[in-house]
């Protein structure tokens, strides 16, 4: 049972990030900005933990038939709190790394961040388009941070993009379960009418596959690289691209029950993990060997999805999660102190920074499936899935394996391999050539790297009895275990690679350089039509729409001059000549009045002068007129009475 303190929680989960980000990001804050940024991301990761305890859930009303409504189950409880760890962990590097426009940085990863846990905890198509859009704009903010640099932005645009193409499925998707009839809720998805089921799968599939970055939709995530290496290791973590996998875990019992969607997901995790492996292991560029293999590793995820192996798929979510925060954090590390992040000039880079070495190496070897480490067991979990549904599936899944080998172990040839001294001025001459180095690695940089090196050892226990067993029955699973022969098979392929590798270079296949040819296929596709349609709707605003307000406008104003010469020249005048007339109308009014009126006035006045005169003359003051007066006017009354009478 839940009650409000835990509801206030959850909701502060989302938004007290969003808000602080968002004030940080419109603010000057500089000086302040990152200890701001570290205290909200302390305080989420606190209140992550509190949700994950509580499980609550709360709504708003949103619209007819559907709240706005977040909660925390089984499957979120175990996301959220990555999603808010991985993003304190990184901003604590941040704080070390980003030197300028820190407020505008930290707020936008906050933001972020908000929007990772909106998505992981959203219980509703609307509160997931307001996460998956939040998360779009600032994933293209931060990717094209720099954007004095035009390639930075280009990047950000092409990535953006892509991923925008692939989210108008989410759309499609929520019209479709409204037609359906089963509502907005993610829970209810499945029992849309029989057709409209097919739609909403189809477009939930394409938008996570596009996040996801599997295939077709997967070179997005070499644009990605232009931005700071801390966004990229959020990014390629716990935050955009997790979510996609995550998205198809959750809505796992709607891929179930389209009989087709499901076994899509499966076989497009299973290629994806195969084709972009193949990707990762021909790359000279740290980052973009990292970039590739994060698709390849969210293809596990996809396939635990499609798989029905919840808990796999989670667990392997959460593994990756730290192992590839820590080596993207690494690889930002060197590129700051080094200032390249090319293979060729980071060869020994182990030995000059032994803490960063050693964690990094922990993480390559996590990421290469060797026994005890985190990505063995979860990366297994999913493999007996697949196993259990398909040799063929398992084979490849095998095979996607064997390369995450390959590209993790040539890693480790480059960070550990000592140098022959003839080889000393080939690799100073790398350095430098992306961006000046300082030669420095700071304590706040190396610090979280500790930690996320502990992840990447310790979190397969989220695959093996008995955690793994209480995950699967909480998601409603039975579990699923590899045989003892299945894990010992994938530990000796993992250290058989890597001793082959470590002893004679892995080849790189050209076909593979340029990430399958799928940016030049999107482009032409996608981008560049998106782009083309772009400018044709700004020229037609231009010139259509603009010029037909402006043209209205200047009708408006003749119209109006008219108007006022018409006013001018006929009302004004018109006025003029009736006030004329007015006046002399007025004036000959006045006349009659001074000739008529006046002297009728004044003929009055006088006779009444006169009258008054006459009145005044009886009174001279002396009593005996007065008598005289009197008895003259008692003889008339008596005469008028004997008269009358």
């Amino acid at each position: 049972m839940t009650g409000p303190m835990s509801e206030s929680a959850l909701w502060l989960l989302v938004l007290l990030p969003a808000v602080v980000g968002g004030g940080l990001a419109l603010s000057r804050l500089e000086r302040a900005a990152a200890a701001v940024s570290l205290a909200t991301a302390f305080t989420t990761a606190a209140l992550s933990v509190v949700v994950a305890l509580e499980r609550p859930r709360v709504s708003v009303p949103f619209m007819a038939g559907s709240d706005l409504a977040l909660g925390v189950d089984a499957l979120s409880a175990l996301v959220a709190p990555t999603v808010a760890v991985v993003t304190l962990l990184v901003l604590v590097f941040s704080a070390g790394e980003i030197r300028e426009s820190q407020a505008r940085f930290h707020g936008l990863m906050l933001l972020f961040a908000s929007a990772a846990l909106l998505t992981a905890t959203a219980e509703t198509l609307p509160a997931l388009l307001f996460a998956w859009e939040v998360m779009g704009a600032t994933s293209f903010a931060l990717i094209g941070f720099w954007w004095r640099d035009d390639h930075r932005v280009s990047a950000g645009i092409t990535a953006f993009v892509t991923t925008r193409t692939a989210d108008v499925g989410l759309y499609v998707a929520a019209g479709a379960a409204l037609a359906g009839g089963a509502g907005l809720a993610l829970g209810d998805l499945p029992v849309s009418s029989e057709g409209w089921r097919h739609v909403v799968a189809a477009g939930v599939l394409v938008a996570a596959l596009g996040k996801a970055a599997q295939l077709p939709f997967s070179f997005w995530l070499s644009r990605a690289m232009e931005g700071p290496s801390p966004v990229s290791a959020l990014l390629h973590s716990a935050a955009m691209v997790a979510m996609g996998g995550y998205l198809l875990l959750r809505t796992e019992p709607l891929l179930a029950s389209t009989g087709w969607a499901a076994p899509a997901a499966a076989w497009v995790g299973a290629l994806t993990a195969l084709l972009l492996g193949a990707v990762a292991v021909a790359q000279q560029d740290l980052k973009q060997l990292l970039a590739a293999s994060t698709s390849a590793q969210l293809g596990f995820v996809v396939m635990g999805a499609g798989l029905a192996s919840v808990s796999g798929g989670a667990a392997h979510l959460v593994a990756h999660a730290s192992t590839k925060a820590l080596l993207f954090l690494a690889a930002g590390a060197w590129l700051t102190a080094l200032g390249t992040k090319q293979l060729s000039g980071l060869r020994g880079v182990a030995r000059r920074w032994r803490l960063v070495g050693w964690a990094a190496t922990a993480g390559a070897l996590s990421l290469a499936g060797v026994a005890p480490l985190a990505l063995w067991a979860t990366k297994d979990a999913v493999l007996a899935a697949a196993l259990a549904e398909s040799p063929w599936l398992y084979a490849i899944g095998l095979a996607a394996a064997a390369l995450s080998a390959a590209y993790a172990g040539k890693i480790l040839v480059i960070l550990w391999r000592q140098l022959p001294e003839r080889e000393h001025a080939e690799v100073e001459a790398h350095l430098d050539k992306e961006e000046p180095g300082t030669r420095h690695v700071g304590m706040l940089e190396q610090a979280p790297l500790v930690a996320l090196a502990l992840g990447a050892v310790v979190l397969g226990v989220l695959a093996l009895p008995p955690f793994g067993d209480t995950i699967a029955r909480a998601l409603g699973e039975e579990p699923l275990h590899p045989t003892p022969l299945e894990m010992a098979a994938s530990v000796v392929i993992a250290l058989g690679v890597l001793a082959l590798v470590w002893w004679r270079p892995v080849p790189e296949p050209g076909w593979a350089l340029s990430w399958l040819g799928l940016e030049r296929a999107t482009q032409a596709l996608v981008v560049r039509p998106t782009l083309a349609l772009a400018e044709a709707l700004a020229r037609f605003d231009d010139r259509v729409l603009d010029r037909g307000v402006a043209g209205s406008a200047a009708a408006a104003l003749g119209l109006a001059r008219r108007a006022a010469t018409f006013d001018d020249r006929v009302l004004d005048g018109a006025v003029e000549a009736t006030s004329r007339a007015s006046l002399w109308a007025a004036a000959g009014a006045a006349r009659n009045d001074d000739r008529w009126f006046d002297g009728a006035v004044e003929g009055l006045a006088a006779q009444l002068r006169r009258l008054g005169r006459l009145a005044r003359r009886p009174q001279t003051g002396q009593l005996h007129h007065y008598y005289i007066q009197a008895v003259a006017v008692l003889a008339i009354g008596v005469l008028l009475l004997v008269t009358v009478r």
